[in-house]
């Protein structure tokens, strides 16, 4: 038999980690302080302060920043994709060098021909994750092209215009962190050529590490205390 038990219940646990995670961080997201949340409130933020410049040239080389981040991602991918590829035509190298791991399960031809499956299936998503962010980046820079100038900051239309360009702004953040996201689980399924045990323990840490990093750590308590900072900024700026 090419599949055992252990190695279906850990590709269901793998399944069920990656929607399940997802899935629960798209609706906590909605009632719950996290990354995605408090940056929202900056872009929107963000977009209206630069309804209000009228050389917009920081805002330019800030965008052009995050879109280099997502391009080195997925140039990145290709080269990734193209080592997994090449890794179907040394199937049996693969199998002799994990048989000499100690403690890794026996391997099998076809199953490492399905983890292999696996592994480009997730990079292939990611890649497709990845330029769907940078062309979402590149629909915001005709926005902020095209958005007038408006000293006063009060017209209620141009204020509506600057809130549809952070929402396409964190639209486009939502696809990178999803990209980032499936380099995450990649490595999950990287532990699954050893041992299906060390594949659920490592996809169980992934959700761990995803958890904490998103809704736990440093950086989501100071982006949020930076957004009640602007909130209160702004109230105050209103009532004069």
């Amino acid at each position: 038999m090419s599949f055992s038990v252990l190695d279906v219940v850990s590709f269901v646990c793998f399944f069920c980690c990656w929607v399940g995670y997802t899935s629960f961080a798209r609706r906590k997201a909605k009632t719950t302080n996290c990354i995605a949340r408090s940056l929202h409130q900056h872009r929107i933020h963000w977009m209206n302060e630069l309804m209000t410049r009228e050389i917009r040239v920081g805002e330019a080389a800030l965008l052009a920043n995050l879109e280099r981040n997502i391009t080195f991602f997925a140039s990145t991918t290709m080269l990734v994709l193209a080592g997994v590829l090449t890794l179907f035509a040394q199937v049996e190298r693969l199998e002799a060098v994990i048989a000499t791991i100690p403690y890794a399960a026996t391997p099998v031809h076809l199953l490492i021909q399905v983890k292999l499956a696996l592994l480009t299936f997730i990079f292939v998503m990611a890649f497709f994750q990845f330029t769907w962010s940078m062309r979402q980046y590149g629909f915001l820079n005709v926005m902020v092209g095209a958005a007038p100038f408006d000293p006063s900051g009060c017209n209620e239309n141009l204020k509506n215009y600057a809130k549809q360009m952070a929402i396409v702004q964190d639209q486009a953040a939502h696809t990178y962190n999803y990209g980032l996201r499936a380099y995450y689980f990649s490595m999950a399924v990287m532990c699954w050529f050893f041992h299906p045990v060390l594949f659920i323990c490592a996809s169980l840490f992934v959700v761990y590490t995803l958890y904490r990093r998103e809704f736990k750590s440093k950086a989501v308590m100071a982006i949020t205390a930076g957004m009640q900072a602007l909130a209160i900024e702004q109230e105050r700026v209103s009532k004069h």
